[in-house]
């Protein structure tokens, strides 16, 4: 049994006419302590997957399962990291990771709860900003923040929806090396959704492709045999990561032009005739 496991998902928004395919036949497998990266093309549904295996959407038919159990709503066992941070900006950075571990752990003391607190805003490097707001954090900070309140909440699984999509590159790298290095020390379940090719292969264990929608699915499996740790200034030399990069690229690449042959359809638009007005 997987630790995640998605059996001919589907899921779709409207009805009749007006019914809209997002995704068709979606099945996934990740172990425990697994690093799975799924890339794919902007607007392909992969926000839409991500709210299916954290339970904020219930998928039109098929079922999602982690630990052997349907996923019906929302639990912090899975914890997610988000690409818009979504920080509340009236509380501080120690305040808003606090809100998400006293949810957790209602049990714990507030003592208990803040040196949890305190632990995992060091974590993310921004002890010194822990009584700042959000609007006075740049937007790399602002990820850290989302980072150390997902993991403060000691998730059994940590989903990202391409959390470091909207950083510079050295912030992005940066965070890149930051969420490895937590992830190393207990290798927890992992399920990071990107864009970036190159971090896939850089962050996880396998690369599985989502196709372009509508009716979106998920493409092959590309696994990356790459020792650990990693160093990204070897890997540009590293014949493996050229193989399974040229390979992916190539896959999308296809993918990419035959969605485009098949949207290529020609509109006539309707003959309108302008109203003629009696003075």
């Amino acid at each position: 049994m997987a630790y995640l496991e998605l059996n001919n998902v589907y899921k779709s928004y409207g009805t009749g006419e007006n019914v809209t395919n997002v995704l068709s036949n979606i099945n996934l497998n990740i172990e425990e302590g697994e690093f799975v990266a799924i890339v794919g093309f902007t607007g392909s549904g992969k926000t839409t997957l991500v709210n299916l295996i954290n339970g904020l959407l219930k998928p039109t038919s098929g079922e999602v399962l982690f630990k052997g159990l349907p996923v019906v709503d929302t639990s912090h066992e899975r914890g997610v990291i988000f690409q818009n941070y979504s920080l509340l900006p009236w509380l501080t950075v120690g305040q808003n990771v606090y809100m998400a571990v006293k949810e957790a752990f209602p049990k714990e003391s507030k003592a208990v709860l803040k040196k949890r607190v305190a632990d995992y805003v060091e974590m993310v490097s921004l002890s010194p900003a822990i009584n700042k707001r959000p609007k006075e954090l740049s937007g790399g900070m602002r990820q850290r923040v989302a980072v150390a309140r997902a993991l403060a909440m000691n998730p059994e699984m940590i989903i990202m929806d391409e959390p470091l999509g909207a950083l510079d590159a050295l912030t992005r790298g940066n965070l890149q090396d930051e969420i490895l290095n937590i992830w190393s020390k207990d290798k927890r379940t992992a399920l990071l959704i990107t864009n970036d090719v190159d971090e896939g292969i850089y962050m996880a264990d396998r690369i599985i492709p989502l196709k372009p929608g509508p009716n979106a699915t998920l493409g092959p499996e590309f696994k990356i045999d790459i020792e650990r740790p990693r160093d990204k200034t070897a890997m540009n030399d590293n014949p493996s990561f050229k193989k399974t990069r040229n390979a992916i690229i190539e896959y999308l690449m296809d993918i990419g032009d035959q969605r485009k042959s098949v949207s290529e359809v020609e509109y006539v638009l309707p003959e309108i005739a302008p109203k003629s007005f009696v003075a």
